[in-house]
């Protein structure tokens, strides 16, 4: 929302993340955690929420207001944030990743969000 070039219009991107893990120590077979750990709970997470949906700004009531009329087998996802790559990486690194792995001893330190091969936002803890 708000865009002032041709991503004004609603359009979708085919995104990809790269999560960063770290933890207190390893665990008896070496490891922060099981890779498929992550997959399950973040990249389910993200299939459950984001894939194949619009994700939308809760400001911008006429988008919600047009995708709400048409016919679909998901709701759109209504951010809290404008969803912007940056944003997006944000609320990964500090509301969805924190929730999954509570009480796992791992945190997630850094996503790169990936909206082209060549174009990535970066969201770290400092």
């Amino acid at each position: 929302m708000g865009h002032e070039n041709k991503c004004a219009t609603a359009h979708g991107h085919n995104y990809y993340a790269h999560l960063f893990a770290e933890g207190e120590s390893l665990d008896n077979i070496g490891r922060i955690i099981d890779f498929s750990v992550i997959k399950e709970k973040i990249g389910g997470w993200i299939n459950e929420n984001w894939d194949h949906t619009f994700l939308v700004w809760e400001r911008d009531t006429q988008t919600i207001d047009a995708l709400m009329s048409i016919p679909r087998n998901q709701d759109p996802f209504i951010c809290p944030f404008n969803p912007t790559a940056e944003n997006m990486a944000l609320y990964l690194l500090h509301e969805v990743c924190p929730k999954l792995l509570k009480d796992s001893g791992v945190i997630i330190t850094k996503v790169i969000l990936y909206e082209t091969d060549n174009c990535y936002a970066t969201a770290e803890i400092t």
